[in-house]
């Protein structure tokens, strides 16, 4: 495999990751985090790290419209609800082991 063909299957792969995301909007961020330890907003410094590594102005805000597929405002009306006491505790659980 050459590094173009690398390339290219990791940037397929990554606009699969984030069209899954974006048809899944009831999986919720905090659900993402205790999960896997990260989540859309995660997703979107990482590329916004990676624009600015390559010299291409690209801000968190327009960064995070490419991951959530809208206006990150538009998208917490939308989807996003309330984290459960559950929620909140499992993430504060997570968080306490990774210290």
């Amino acid at each position: 495999m050459t590094s173009t063909q690398q390339t290219e299957l990791e940037a397929a792969a990554f606009r699969h990751l984030v069209s899954h995301l974006q048809t899944h909007t009831e999986v919720q961020n905090i659900e993402l985090m205790v999960l896997a330890d990260f989540c859309r907003n995660c997703l979107a410094k990482w590329y916004a790290s990676a624009a600015q590594e390559q010299g291409v102005e690209l801000d968190y805000e327009q960064a995070r419209e490419v991951v959530y597929g809208m206006p990150y405002g538009e998208w917490k009306e939308k989807f996003q609800t309330e984290a459960t006491p559950e929620q909140l505790a499992a993430y504060a659980a997570k968080q306490q082991r990774d210290l």
